[in-house]
């Protein structure tokens, strides 16, 4: 059964990835600077902030005795980091010994913003231009509610509470990797869309992120100039209003498609407009791996493959139903069953047993959490037995072949077939055999040089 595996990575992987001009220019800001030095490992911070105010290359041996000897594996790390970051660049001396000297630019940013400290681009808007603002709660529930009906529109656009209003920009991320669609026929999900489903959170949006940020130049917008805005975006102060029209002409049209992920809340006054980041936004720079976003669980698994789950959101009942028989929903509770045939119906879509294991262990009801396991072990194996019993055969395309005139052409077909790593059957009783499609060509020229 075929595989797809979503790999969400972690915002510094997208910034290493741009070419070494794109990143001397991301480091002319000074948010990005400091959204750095925020992510490097304790070791790499340590190695930039005593580099600081060092001009002249440092050679590698010197580094190395400024860590323990038991700290030589995370000093690689760190080093490497650094390098893949172009925070350090790698140079050589007149002895030919390695030395390592600070990214130019992002050394002076990050000078400054010791010595004159942070300064955004824009202030906060006066309260008394502002309409009524949300308080922290409204606001995350605003947060919630916007991402919920924004993946309730990627499971079904019948399915959500709201019209869709997701714009173009964003729906073209989904056409090429959650979504597709055939002519006039209606958006479906993919495999890796179904995945998608069952990821935490924190890993849907930084794939979303990231490949809105990869789609950028087709909507002929500079990735690191987006980059650089959001990045500098989680500097923001949740809850707080900032006037739009501070905004670029690219920032305005990110900022809308930020607003259809929950990222920001946008308001409307008598002249003015603002915007207000959530906590999604001012996450943005933290790292993946960080737990403090989780919510908190709500499936309770029995022993008879009964399945509890205390919510009264609608996305999380059809993200089960991907997976499971949901049998009735209260206004609080949904009620189903893990059934051999809703797990088939999964595993078709794409889903693996894994997948759907690690969905019920990260996110089990707080009373069951705490037990080790979390999911009962006879309803894990027993739903990684189901999917192996789609993988006890392998199709193999495959060409047959028989009527040999003699059992030496027939032997010496089958001593080129090994030789191909081709053969997959033989039977000298009856002189057949079966090979690989791969090789069918060159057998069938070999065959015709024996006559």
């Amino acid at each position: 059964m075929p595989q797809v595996k979503i790999i969400a990575k972690n915002f510094m992987d997208m910034v290493a990835s741009l070419p070494a001009m794109k990143l001397d220019q991301l480091y002319e800001n000074a948010f990005i600077c400091e959204a750095i030095l925020r992510s490097l490992p304790p070791l790499a911070k340590k190695f930039v902030l005593q580099m600081l105010y060092i001009d002249a290359p440092v050679t590698a041996k010197s580094m190395e005795e400024w860590v323990l000897p038991d700290g030589v594996s995370k000093y690689k790390v760190a080093v490497d980091r650094l390098i893949q970051l172009r925070v350090f660049i790698e140079t050589a001396d007149r002895k030919r010994e390695t030395t390592y000297k600070l990214n130019p630019t992002f050394q002076a940013n990050l000078q400054k913003l010791l010595i004159h400290g942070e300064v955004l681009a824009r202030e906060p808007m006066p309260s008394n231009i502002t309409v009524r603002l949300p308080n922290l709660e409204e606001l995350e529930a605003y947060a919630l509610d916007q991402w919920e009906c924004f993946l309730l529109q990627l499971i079904n656009s019948g399915q959500a509470d709201k019209p869709s209003n997701i714009s173009s920009s964003v729906m073209k991320v989904f056409q090429k990797g959650l979504l597709s669609q055939r002519d006039k026929e209606t958006p479906r999900l993919t495999e890796s869309g179904f995945q998608f489903l069952l990821m935490e959170t924190n890993a849907q949006l930084w794939y979303i992120i990231r490949e809105y940020i990869s789609n950028a130049e087709e909507r002929d917008v500079d990735p690191a100039d987006l980059i650089s805005f959001l990045l500098e975006l989680s500097f923001h102060v949740t809850g707080e209003a900032y006037d739009i029209d501070t905004l670029t002409e690219e920032q305005r049209y990110a900022i809308k498609d930020l607003a259809d992920l929950g990222l920001v809340k946008l308001q409307q006054g008598r002249k003015d407009s603002w915007f207000i980041p959530t906590k999604l936004a001012t996450n943005l720079s933290m790292s993946l791996a960080d737990s403090s976003s989780r919510k908190q669980g709500f499936v309770v698994v029995e022993t008879n493959f009964r399945m509890y789950a205390y919510s009264s959101s609608k996305l999380h009942c059809e993200i089960l139903r991907l997976f499971s028989r949901i049998e009735y929903q209260l206004p609080n509770l949904i009620v189903g069953a893990i059934t051999k045939e809703s797990l088939y119906n999964a595993f078709k879509n794409g889903i693996t047993a894994q997948q759907i294991v690690t969905f019920l262990q990260q996110n089990a009801h707080p009373r069951v959490a705490e037990r080790i396991p979390s999911v009962p072990e006879n309803v894990t194996d027993q739903i990684r037995l189901w999917e192996s019993d789609l993988n006890r055969v392998d199709i193999t395309p495959a060409h047959f072949y028989d009527e040999f005139p003699s059992r030496e052409v027939f032997e010496a077909a089958c001593d080129y077939a090994r030789e191909w790593n081709g053969l997959l059957w033989e039977d000298s009783k009856t002189l057949r055999l079966v090979v690989k499609a791969d090789i069918h060509t060159h057998m069938r020229e070999h065959l015709r040089r024996q006559k």
